[in-house]
């Protein structure tokens, strides 16, 4: 039994699709069960509590924590340390692997591709705390007391992706017709994964039957060489027939703009992400499972066909 925990996230969306096809036995747990095509369970649980997360994962042969919180440094502080001792313990417990969805933001400001054996330096808050939740996982693999690994992945995008960076800055704003934004830069390469890519690539970790998968970080299939925002722009504004106007957000504008939204104003200990290249290697996942991503212009035309589907 595959055991989801985070269901109704943006990578869960995109997962239980894939699952349902396989017709395999899979549980998604979320703080609100909704009726899900294909999962044998359902349940509501609060893996911020101990004993709810214990029921939970109770069962599973696989644990994907696909846990999206809050955009909230307060709120991560409080529970995802929590979050991960609790689906740790769980897994163990019940004799699961698990496989962890996370993001990139424990490296910190990085000269040249990110790679799997980038050295953790945070340089935020919310680096800070997912460079502590990751740590306190691997130890757990090194001390050889649980079967694990990382998937990690950098900023997204895609169809059904409302949180994906350029699908809030571009296509969301045209489809309202607002004027669309990039962040900081828009003159520097912006490593960005394809949502259906993550899923799918999270789906091949955790059905691998090979030993040698696991107790070790994957950077999840993105497509190198990407485009700047003008480049990336300029695409989505050719599939979606329009032009490419767009303004370029200075950190002094998203710090005003955080004054009056809270969700902008915790992108602004992120800006560094995006003043300078932002290049994700994903090679290593390419070289073992043959695939290195969807192209830019495939997932961009993609992503805009998407928005003009009726809701």
């Amino acid at each position: 039994m595959i055991t989801i925990l985070g269901a109704g996230g943006v990578i869960s969306n995109h997962l239980v699709p894939l699952l349902a096809a396989q017709n395999k036995p899979f549980r998604v747990v979320s703080r609100t069960a909704r009726p899900t095509h294909g999962a044998a369970e359902v349940l509501a649980a609060d893996i911020t509590d101990r004993d709810q997360t214990l029921r939970a994962v109770a069962g599973s042969s696989v644990v994907l924590l696909l846990v999206g919180l809050k955009y909230d440094r307060k709120v991560w502080a409080e529970q995802w340390p929590r979050i991960m001792a609790n689906t740790i313990e769980a897994s163990k417990r019940a004799g699961a692997k698990l496989l962890f969805f996370d993001n990139v933001y424990m490296y910190g400001r990085v000269s040249g591709p990110m790679t799997e054996e980038t050295p953790f330096n945070p340089c935020s808050r919310k680096g800070e705390i997912r460079a502590q939740i990751a740590t306190t996982l691997l130890n757990e693999i090194q001390a050889g007391s649980l079967t694990a690994l990382i998937a990690r992945a950098p900023d997204f995008y895609g169809p059904a992706s409302p949180t994906g960076v350029a699908n809030v800055l571009v296509f969301d704003a045209w489809a309202k017709n607002q004027k669309a934004s990039w962040l900081v830069n828009d003159s520097v390469p912006h490593s960005l994964i394809y949502t259906p890519d993550a899923a799918r690539a999270v789906l091949t970790l955790a059905e691998s039957e090979s030993e040698s998968a696991w107790n070790q970080t994957w950077h999840l299939p993105t497509t190198p060489n990407p485009p700047t925002g003008r480049e990336f722009i300029t695409a989505a504004a050719q599939a979606m027939n329009r032009a490419p106007k767009y303004r370029v957000l200075s950190p002094l504008m998203v710090r005003l703009f955080g004054w009056f939204n809270p969700v902008v104003g915790e992108i602004y200990e992120m800006l560094y992400q995006n003043d300078s290249p932002y290049l994700f290697d994903s090679s290593k996942y390419a070289r073992a499972f043959g695939f290195s991503g969807t192209p830019y212009d495939e997932g961009i035309r993609a992503t805009a066909a998407s928005y003009r589907k009726p809701a």
